[in-house]
């Protein structure tokens, strides 16, 4: 059996902040970065960055209003404003007007705004993204969790809203939806949404609609909830991850008319916290959600790679023993470790933070545990994100390589093998002995 041992990471990972520890996908890439340091060999499937370049129309864009100093308004760029206005109409068929909309820097940043100004609960389904929870605690705010179940692909479903919301059906609540998901990369049918729908309406909850990865919808079919409830539904999206764009920091909330004082309400605070979003991020922001044809064929590429790549590491990790569902949309995967509990038990590993922090010192894969995303500590579920590869390599792979299933494997090889090797380490990694 070859070996990959090396010396499990010296690293202190309880920096605690008003007993927070910093956001773990953050945390792990600065591990990784320090790890790549020292000369070891990582594998870097923590951290969720999009592997794909921005697209050069927009970075032309950006270059051309390196100019603009100005401050904008707080609410944004009237032009952007419209242009998500505009995006939102042409992609969901859902036409609101630029005053509805909220740019911020990042839609991390407009979500503590929001948490922070609304009065009510804060309900999420876990797994959940890693940094929900947090924000909540920073605010105060107390926070329902929704277990969801592997059964079901980890996907919410209607009765754990019922059973939740019906011992006290008036309470104030907001429920988020993120889909597709982090960290899981399933998403929902369209008959799931419209019964969630249903039973958020009954109960009158504000549904925060986490939409940043429904352009990586591999097949290219995302559709909105809030198509079927448009009255308490905010689409929260941005350029971080479809545009490849997450270090630009630029955000956007969608409201309804009914919901406008939260609108007000954020933007107030707004101005006494970020005052505006960068001025030439704003302005390149307007190319990018105008859309055209080399954004259409930037973002079919993108999910052409993110479609191949995620079903064939599914597949590897399933033929492993392992138990993941096959994602439908971004570029996570959550697998469930437990067909090895017995042998990770002889190993000395019971919870899903040692079964990460073992893989990454005996084979250099990062990923992140369980328990960040809202899971139970000694459930062995961990998230995966096949990001490490070159995405501007592989766009350029996907143009020449014609599109089916048999060159697939082509293009995962000549552009992906770093990842290919990664499951390849995990899977010998996991039927150890020793």
């Amino acid at each position: 059996m070859k070996s990959y041992k090396n010396k499990t990471p010296d690293v202190n990972l309880n920096l605690n902040v008003r007993g927070l520890s910093q956001s773990a996908t953050l945390e792990i890439n600065e591990i990784s970065a320090d790890l790549l340091q020292q000369g070891r060999e990582v594998f870097k499937l923590g951290l969720g960055q999009s592997p794909f370049p921005v697209p050069e129309i927009v970075v032309e864009e950006l270059k051309a209003n390196a100019h603009q100093k100005d401050y904008l308004p707080v609410k944004g760029l009237p032009a952007l404003r419209e242009a998500v206005a505009e995006y939102h109409c042409r992609k969901h068929g859902i036409c609101y007007k630029a005053e509805d909309v909220l740019i911020g820097p990042g839609s991390k940043e407009l979500m503590f705004l929001l948490q922070l100004v609304y009065y009510g609960d804060l309900v999420i389904p876990t797994p959940s993204w890693v940094s929900y929870a947090p924000q909540a605690h920073i605010i105060g705010h107390h926070i329902h969790w929704l277990p969801t179940h592997l059964g079901h692909d980890w996907r919410l479903t209607p009765e754990e809203i019922e059973n939740l919301c019906q011992s006290d059906p008036d309470r104030p609540r907001i429920i988020i939806l993120n889909y597709p998901n982090n960290p899981s990369g399933t998403t929902y049918r369209l008959e799931e949404l419209k019964a969630l729908a249903q039973i958020a309406r009954k109960y009158r909850v504000v549904l925060l609609s986490d939409e940043i990865y429904g352009e990586l919808h591999h097949s290219g079919q995302h559709t909105s909830i809030a198509r079927f409830y448009p009255d308490g539904t905010i689409i929260s999206g941005g350029l971080s991850k479809w545009c490849g764009a997450g270090g630009w920091r630029l955000g956007t909330f969608v409201f309804p008319q009914s919901l406008h004082w939260l609108r007000d309400a954020m933007a107030v605070v707004a101005s006494e916290t970020y005052t505006a979003t960068s001025a030439p991020i704003q302005y390149a922001g307007v190319r990018a959600f105008q859309g055209g044809p080399e954004i259409e064929e930037y973002l079919s590429n993108s999910r052409r790679v993110l479609k191949a790549l995620g079903r064939h590491l599914a597949q590897q990790l399933r033929d492993a023993g392992v138990i993941v569902p096959e994602p439908k949309g971004a570029f996570y995967l959550f697998p469930d470790f437990s067909p090895f509990k017995e042998k990770l038990q002889a190993r000395g590993i019971t919870t899903n933070q040692e079964l990460y922090r073992r893989l990454l010192g005996d084979t250099g894969v990062a990923i992140l545990p369980g328990t960040a995303f809202g899971r139970d500590p000694e459930e062995l579920t961990a998230r995966l994100a096949y990001v490490d590869f070159n995405g501007a390599q592989a766009l350029a792979a996907a143009k020449e390589i014609s599109p089916n299933k048999a060159r697939n494997g082509e293009l995962l090889r000549t552009c992906c093998s770093n990842l290919l090797t990664a499951i390849d380490r995990l899977s010998e990694w996991l039927h150890e002995t020793k």
